[in-house]
């Protein structure tokens, strides 16, 4: 990773130090919205594909799951859960949203390569969801709105050894 993007990685996560002081996820005060740079620089520091994709286009394409989904750090869950965190999350374990029992028995966590498949056609990666969405056949779509919830939600790469 080159120098500015870990400068400006280092500083989102120490924008982000003090928040929330024990507070629950639904009384913390949302963290400030990333900045440019700041979205830019945890871009570069994911791992292939998803550090080479279009965000712009990641945002264009996730308007398809906005009827359904939010998001925003501590933000609702709609028909489907809050998207908020889920990279890490054990999938059917966001809290307060009733999931179908496929999801809750799913035994997987959410990774970009999970979230992908899921993506291409969420019916046939996982019989019996509940989830109605058609899927998002091009690849390259898919790699961008991955990077995009990736820099939206909270996701934090792991440190370079």
């Amino acid at each position: 990773m080159n120098r500015p993007a870990l400068i400006a990685l280092a500083t989102l996560g120490l924008a982000a130090c003090g928040q929330g002081g024990g507070e629950t996820a639904s009384s913390a005060p949302a963290r400030p919205a990333p900045t440019p740079e700041q979205k830019a620089a945890l871009l570069a520091a994911l791992s292939a594909p998803y550090n080479a994709a279009d965000l712009d286009n990641g945002r264009r394409v996730f308007a398809r799951c906005r009827s359904c989904h939010t998001i925003t750090e501590g933000g609702p869950n709609m028909t489907g859960p809050n998207l908020y965190g889920v990279f890490g999350r054990q999938a059917g374990a966001h809290p307060k949203y009733n999931y179908s029992n496929a999801v809750k028995q799913a035994g997987f966590v959410w990774d970009g390569e999970h979230l992908d498949h899921w993506l291409e056609n969420p019916r046939t990666f996982l019989k019996g969801t509940k989830m109605s969405f058609a899927g998002i056949p091009d690849p390259t779509d898919r790699r961008d709105v991955i990077a995009f919830l990736k820099v939206e939600t909270g996701y934090a790469p792991p440190a370079a050894p």
